[in-house]
């Protein structure tokens, strides 16, 4: 295949083209291979021992193999960050740097594979055929309704953690400041009404998230508006949504659903009006996590909001993902588990949440991606949770 000849690089975003020259990781040996003895130990003759106690004991892997703690990071490039379905080679540069994230913030080796299909079967085939050589697969951006199949699946026949962090890890950290954000407002799980802009991926795991914690008045929306029992083009997906969601029925677009709600949490990329702010209850929580441009300006959304958070690091209260997905993959590989559960990514949330308790304020409710408490508190609440099965939800 011929490629067309690429133009040259506007000079102001030279530095951001220099950050990925030929990649972003690399790999390194733990010890150097700097004698004919330490290569008959590590490679031929002596690897010939570890590979027939291995064949032998299986279970000996995980003690002289890199597998047990190395993640593997794996996407089809269909719904990468705000750019959509790039495909596979260009999804690359994304999932190079999740693996520098989880090397960066936890010590996690990991490893970029994209994959060049959007079918189910073989996505979920291709995983399983190499699943033997890691500890995680941590799915990235593979756009709904067909990742929550393919890590259904994955999820019941592999037997290492595996989660999507597009889901996953947005709603951890979406439920982790969503916690203190309502202790400031001075609400309780069960008085919240909130209003979630888009029903993709994301958008319903935080849903479900958030009903686990105790939220049952919560109303998803999509670029036709309120899901609800009278609309007759839903997906098999959003129509599950309609036994634990929308209980009142409530019609409408999603400024209109907006009025007398307490708090709203965007990830559809929409744009909200200044009247829809308006109209929700006294000092809301505003949410506008769309990247690079909040559903509506932070600026704006603090003329009601008693909190505004938003997926960009130039605002106070970034939901960042990184703040969850590395504690969780360390977590579950320190307690040994076989998945990643529902108690561990609650525990997560509260862990998250109360590393800035004593300091909490509006400006403050999430911890910062660099603040150095972070992984080594979820790591411990993720551990924990896998070896009791349980996780407190708790409201200081």
């Amino acid at each position: 295949m011929k490629y067309p000849e690429p133009p040259a690089i506007d000079p102001s975003l030279q530095p951001i083209f220099d950050a990925h020259d030929h990649g972003k990781i690399s790999v390194e040996l733990k010890a150097p291979i700097d004698s004919v003895d330490v290569l008959s130990k590590v490679y031929s003759p002596g690897v010939a021992e570890v590979c027939t106690r291995i064949a032998d004991y299986p279970t000996e892997k995980l003690k002289y193999t890199s597998a047990s703690r190395t993640v593997a990071v794996i996407s089809d490039g269909t719904a990468v960050l705000g750019l959509g379905d790039i495909g596979a080679e260009a999804s690359l540069p994304v999932m190079e740097g999740k693996a520098g994230l989880f090397k960066q913030f936890a010590g996690i080796d990991s490893f970029p594979i994209v994959l060049d299909t959007k079918d189910p079967d073989e996505i979920v085939a291709a995983v399983k055929a190499i699943a033997p050589s890691f500890g995680g697969i941590n799915l990235e951006d593979i756009s709904a309704p067909r990742c929550f199949e393919i890590e259904d699946r994955l999820k019941e026949e592999l037997d290492i953690p595996v989660m999507h962090d597009d889901q996953h890890g947005t709603a951890t950290v979406v439920t982790a400041a969503l916690r203190n954000a309502r202790m400031l407002s001075g609400r309780q799980d069960g008085e919240m009404r909130i209003v979630i802009a888009g029903a993709g991926a994301s958008g319903i795991a935080c849903a479900k998230m958030l009903y686990a914690t105790g939220v049952r008045d919560i109303i998803l929306t999509d670029s036709k508006g309120a899901i609800h029992p009278w609309r007759h083009d839903l997906s098999p997906v959003k129509q599950g949504l309609l036994s634990w969601t929308n209980h009142e029925g409530v019609r409408g677009s999603t400024e209109e659903v907006l009025a007398g709600k307490d708090c709203f949490i965007g990830l559809s990329g929409s744009t909200i009006s200044e009247e829809a702010i308006a109209s929700m209850n006294h000092d809301p929580i505003i949410f506008a996590l769309s990247n690079p441009t909040p559903e509506i300006h932070p600026d704006i959304a603090h003329k009601y909001a008693r909190v505004v958070a938003t997926g960009r690091s130039d605002f106070p209260n970034q939901i960042n993902n990184v703040l969850a997905f590395p504690g969780i993959f360390k977590g579950a590989f320190e307690a040994g588990a076989t998945k990643i559960t529902e108690e561990m990514k609650i525990a997560a949330a509260v862990a998250i949440a109360d590393v800035v308790l004593d300091e909490m304020s509006a400006e403050k409710v999430i911890p910062d991606p660099f603040d150095p408490r972070v992984v080594p508190a979820v790591t411990e609440a993720v551990r924990k949770a896998w070896e009791t099965g349980k996780a407190e939800w708790v409201i200081r």
